[in-house]
């Protein structure tokens, strides 16, 4: 599943839900999709909306996060979410008891770790950026 903010440059979805800032698409080569193209631009797919055929059209840029049911993975690009999405998340917060904060046996989380945008290029990383916590 991907997550994406339908209302930015480049998106090709269906009219009812362009103005989606959390737009929850399910792609996979497991639905045997006839025109599924990952690629350096984005995503590209015909979908099923209400049982109507639609091709869609996701450009990298609107991509936030990812989501695999199959592996139970999680990724997250927190530069690429919405602002709206990031204030009603940091209004929803709130401290995290003891239980809470130690994960649980067999959970996988992964952490990204951005770089400040300071309008240089960013610099090759010389080891891995994403990490296993247990």
């Amino acid at each position: 599943m991907i997550h994406l903010d339908a209302r930015r440059a480049g998106v090709v979805v269906p009219e009812a839900v362009r103005s989606e800032t959390h737009l929850r698409l399910n792609i996979s080569y497991r639905f045997d999709p006839p025109d599924l193209a990952i690629g350096n631009w984005g995503i590209r797919s015909t979908l099923s909306f209400a049982g109507k055929r639609f091709t869609v059209a996701v450009p990298w840029s609107a991509l936030f996060a990812i989501t695999s049911h199959v592996m139970k993975e999680f990724w997250m690009f927190p530069d690429d979410m919405p602002r709206e999405l990031l204030e009603q998340a940091a209004q929803s917060t709130r401290p995290l008891s003891s239980e809470e904060r130690v994960a649980k046996p067999g959970a996988l989380l992964r952490e990204v770790k951005c770089d400040p945008s300071d309008g240089h290029p960013a610099k090759p990383r010389s080891r891995r950026h994403l990490r296993l916590v247990k």
